[in-house]
């Protein structure tokens, strides 16, 4: 099953989604059927924040920019799925209102924490010829700061552009970006299967935006290690709080 690392022939990732891309709903999968999909993934696509590092970057944001109790109370709203993801993005940013300065002298010292065991999960589907993406509501920089430290491609990077003036002020995101907006991690998720024949792909994440990925995602499975979204514990029929369980998962093969 192995494959050349994926290239994409756009710098700004635009999705044209087929009209007839639309497919009847599939029959629920059982947790051992979901398990084999995630053991024979051509793809496994994760969150990032809460799921592969262990804070939720805009919280970060927030904190060093000095408004981090309001922001956290949005995010909390927005993961837990009662608010839209782009209404909510929108206000946090907008109580931020981030510069360019800020965002990397984030990155430089407060570096985002892999959660325990990712390293060794990403590198075990390298391994096996699966690709690996990065598909996120969090921020283009900081998410492929992420995916360097796990040799993923950046080219791989699903994530929210910010926008700056030449001065360095904040300037606004990139609102044309799938992950802007909720559906938007499924809308990636097409686009994969379109652009590249993956037959099976997986969505990992903490939070609704993942959830709701699957369908058209083949098998989502929650993740609980960093924090519990209560709707997504509940409804989620393969739920997990390490990675070692997945990593488990495929030495059965």
């Amino acid at each position: 099953m192995a494959q050349d690392t994926v290239q994409y022939s756009h710098s700004e990732k635009d999705f044209i989604l087929s009209p007839h891309s639309k497919k009847a709903p599939k029959r629920m999968a059982s947790l051992m059927e979901m398990k084999e999909i995630f053991r024979s993934a051509d793809a496994v696509c994760f969150d990032v924040d809460s799921t592969v590092i262990r804070e939720e970057g805009i919280d970060e944001l927030a904190k060093f920019c000095g408004v981090g109790d309001a922001v956290a109370e949005m995010t909390r709203r927005a993961m837990g799925g009662t608010v839209t993801f782009k209404a909510a993005l929108t206000a946090r940013l907008g109580l931020i209102r981030p510069s360019y300065e800020q965002v990397q002298k984030l990155i430089s010292d407060n570096p985002p924490q892999l959660t325990p065991g990712i390293r060794e999960l990403v590198s075990r589907l390298h391994q096996r010829g699966v690709q690996v993406f990065l598909v996120s509501g969090g921020f283009q920089s900081i998410v492929e700061h992420v995916a360097l430290q796990l040799n993923i491609p950046t080219a791989n990077v699903f994530a929210n552009r910010l926008k700056f003036y030449f001065n360095g002020e904040y300037a606004g995101f990139d609102e044309t970006q799938p992950t802007a907006e909720s559906g938007g991690k499924g809308k990636v998720i097409t686009h994969l299967k379109e652009q590249f024949q993956f037959k099976k792909v997986v969505m990992i994440g903490d939070g609704a935006t993942d959830m709701e990925a699957c369908p058209p995602g083949d098998c989502f499975i929650g993740f609980g290690g960093n924090v519990i979204r209560k709707q997504v514990k509940e409804k989620a029929k393969w739920y997990i709080t390490h990675f070692d369980e997945l990593l488990k998962e495929l030495e059965e093969r």
